[in-house]
């Protein structure tokens, strides 16, 4: 499989819940966030299962792709999910149809009632 079409099958995944997501990463994967690295399927896992349960069902079907560069085996995007999500960006080293290194930041605005007082 290609790198295009390993990060195809990644997006995707999202529909059909952390199960699917995490058939992209090994072991040796690592995932670099603001917050901090996170390695193998146990430390990787519970950044997408806590995206998924923090997020509204609607924010997924307002997830769109803005920008899609491939070169080898990297891969990079910026998307949205308006409005909960105005930007963010990915970038994939992907290797043997898995993710070897990914990283992920994102612009969340706070929600209107946290902000008051």
């Amino acid at each position: 499989m290609s790198t295009e079409g390993t990060l195809a099958r990644h997006l995707a995944a999202f529909a059909q819940g952390p199960d699917a997501i995490m058939r992209d990463y090994t072991e040796g994967s690592v995932l670099i966030t603001p917050d901090g690295v996170l390695r193998g399927v146990a430390g990787i896992r519970p950044f997408f299962e806590r995206f998924l349960a923090d997020s509204p069902p609607e924010l997924l079907a307002a997830m769109s792709i803005m920008q899609q560069e491939m070169h080898g085996e990297i891969a990079y995007i910026t998307w949205k999910a308006e409005p909960f999500i105005p930007l963010a960006t990915d970038t994939f080293l992907i290797r043997d149809d898995k993710i070897v290194t990914q990283t992920f930041a994102a612009f969340i605005p706070a929600p209107a009632a946290s902000q008051a007082g």
